[in-house]
């Protein structure tokens, strides 16, 4: 299998998923094929990022330089992983890919997109319109919209301010491991965040790679539905891609 770069700690909960179910993945491989020995696992390096540092590196959307700090701190976590011998790279986290294209400017090694391969897969079980819960930054994100529209998917942050609000909290609470009461607090937010434009109830995305561990039994699924709900799990589709890239000769 290739090497694997992790650009992590942002924040480290969802890295602890990305290692632990790529090691997964590499077990439930050796059980299908029936293979002897012990199983394979990939070998990473993982760059776990100062996520109070990343936070206050946030700049102002039309405003390049204001970004300079965000970008080059993971840009620098990518070269660090290219020269420990990773074959390719990828960032645990929803919010830099805002930033992809600048981040990975001068990377020698193939940075795997999430934005790119949630798309497809958005794509690949018919769901045309979705509503992305995330950070500020990517709710509001242009990156995200025209990532999307590139595959005719319509993606939209919640039009209601204080579901928006609710959103970025219930992030903060579950980056501390508080989970209680939190998938009834993702309904509530969902309830109050469809789009009079939309044609009919979108997908919900959760474009924060700390979003789903509000659903403890489901968080290893890439979908799944809760409260008559179709959720997009974005990290597990992401992870998916990742080991298919690792084993892939």
């Amino acid at each position: 299998m290739k090497k694997i770069g992790i650009v992590g700690g942002i924040a480290w909960p969802s890295t602890v998923l990305y290692y632990s179910e790529l090691c997964r993945r590499g077990e439930q491989r050796h059980l299908a094929h029936n293979l002897p020995g012990t199983p394979a696992t990939p070998e990473f390096s993982i760059e776990s990022l100062d996520l109070a540092k990343v936070v206050s590196y946030f700049g102002a959307d039309g405003n390049e330089e204001s970004w300079a700090n965000f970008d080059a701190y993971h840009r620098d976590a990518l070269k660090r992983l290219e020269a420990n011998g990773a074959d390719f790279a990828l960032m645990a986290s929803n919010t830099p890919h805002h930033r992809f294209e600048s981040i990975v400017r001068g990377i020698g090694i193939p940075v795997l997109n999430l934005l790119d391969v949630v798309a497809k897969e958005c794509v690949r079980i018919g769901v045309r319109q979705i509503l992305l819960l995330g950070t500020a930054v990517t709710m509001k994100s242009p990156r995200f919209r025209e990532e999307f529209a590139k595959y005719g998917i319509e993606a939209a942050g919640p039009h209601d301010e204080a579901a928006g609000t609710m959103t970025v909290d219930l992030i903060a609470d579950l980056q501390l491991g508080k989970l209680a009461g939190a998938p009834e607090r993702i309904m509530n937010i969902v309830k109050l965040s469809w789009s009079p434009q939309h044609t009919a109830r979108p997908a919900v995305c959760l474009a924060c790679t700390e979003l789903p561990l509000a659903f403890e039994t489901m968080k290893t699924l890439a979908t799944f539905e809760h409260g008559g709900v179709l959720f997009i799990n974005t990290p597990v589709i992401h992870i998916n891609a990742v080991f298919d890239l690792a084993i892939e000769q």
